[in-house]
């Protein structure tokens, strides 16, 4: 649901790739061509926002997302202050942000980087050209399909073979009337936990032939507490249950069979700090410089159930949309705002437990193995 930022700072200036990676990890990677702002690739699987300015955009809906971009400077400055080696680089310096969906919250944490960056060469008496890549999982905003180079075109979500299984009514993993693992069984659990940490490994296997011996690599992880009590605290996985009623309401008046929700599994992993970290560490590419819990004041930014609304649309409307069909957003929506202003849990933003994790990582010499 939430953007994840990566940003990759990278000295080869030989070669450009740009991937787009959102909370799940779903990976696509693209080789880009130096003469062509289209870029071509492999679909691994994709999701976008919704694109625009208008009042159901990701635009306008991103205040949670941009509350931990803040929080996250300075911590990414001091980091690069301390451990970003500029004394052996090329001629051209190069840093790519890989999450930026439709770009707005990128402007000022690509900005705040750079200006840490150069800040870096001025002490060490060092200068370089730069260069900044950004990678949009929307074209529908001319400034970023015409600023940047690398850019990416939205095309349909596809589940990869071995997760459809929770959609199959024959399997054991089948999730039955849910549309996430979030309370589901433990087959359910275990397939979202498999698939995330074989799209976290593929993700770093494929950062790994970018960046230079020393580069270095920052991630902003959606994540859930590894507990919490659901009678006095929700996270994001709450909304998954509330949005998943909703859908079966629907489906109770009609709109669809219930065939459909059972059909549908939002292709989200919310990971926990234990789990992340173990699927870092079995990585022999990197060095793990830092990792920690972020507080993010962009929760306050959701005060009312149509504000917590209007985010969930601006995420996830192009998914329902192309599974349930556009006829039925606005009426899901209304519901899941009625229902979210039904549970006094919700109207205080102190009780949101969601929770995102910094990671810092390092690239290994290309000798150490």
């Amino acid at each position: 649901m939430c953007e994840a930022i990566l940003d990759h700072i990278s000295k080869d200036s030989h070669r450009k790739l740009s991937c787009q990676m959102d909370s799940n990890f779903r990976i696509q990677n693209r080789v880009a061509d130096p003469t062509n702002s289209v870029v071509s690739g492999r679909m691994l699987g994709q999701y976008v926002m919704n694109g625009g300015e208008g009042p159901n955009s990701y635009a306008q809906n991103s205040s949670y997302q941009g509350g931990v971009v803040e929080v996250a400077k300075p911590i990414i400055e001091e980091e690069i202050s301390k451990k970003l080696d500029v004394k052996h680089h090329s001629s051209t310096f190069m840093i790519a942000d890989f999450g930026c969906s439709t770009g707005h919250n990128s402007f000022a944490a690509m900005e705040s980087i750079t200006k840490a960056i150069k800040k870096k060469f001025e002490t060490d008496g060092q200068t370089s050209r730069f260069r900044i890549f950004r990678c949009s999982s929307t074209t529908k905003s001319p400034m970023i399909s015409t600023l940047f180079s690398v850019h990416s075109h939205p095309k349909d979500f596809t589940m990869p073979p071995e997760f459809q299984e929770v959609a199959d009514d024959t399997s054991p993993t089948w999730n039955r009337a849910k549309i996430h693992c979030f309370g589901a069984r433990r087959e359910v659990l275990e397939a979202y936990s498999n698939q995330y940490a074989k799209d976290v490994e593929a993700f770093l296997d494929s950062r790994a032939e970018e960046l230079v011996g020393g580069g270095l690599m920052a991630l902003i992880v959606p994540a859930v507490p590894a507990f919490w009590n659901p009678n006095t605290a929700y996270t994001t996985l709450t909304e998954f249950d509330i949005l998943g009623s909703c859908l079966m309401d629907l489906a109770e008046k009609g709109r669809f069979s219930k065939a459909k929700v059972d059909s549908f599994n939002l292709p989200i992993h919310y990971t926990v700090p234990q789990e992340f970290k173990a699927i870092l560490e079995r990585s022999v590419n990197y060095t793990l410089e830092r990792m920690e819990i972020l507080d993010n004041p962009g929760k306050r930014t959701l005060p009312g159930p149509k504000d917590r609304a209007s985010f969930f649309r601006a995420a996830f409307e192009q998914l329902l949309t192309n599974h349930f069909g556009s006829e039925i957003i606005d009426e899901l929506f209304q519901q899941y705002a009625k229902k979210i202003a039904a549970s006094p849990l919700f109207l205080d933003p102190e009780n949101e437990k969601s929770i995102m994790i910094f990671v810092l990582l390092k690239r290994k010499p290309y000798d150490h193995k």
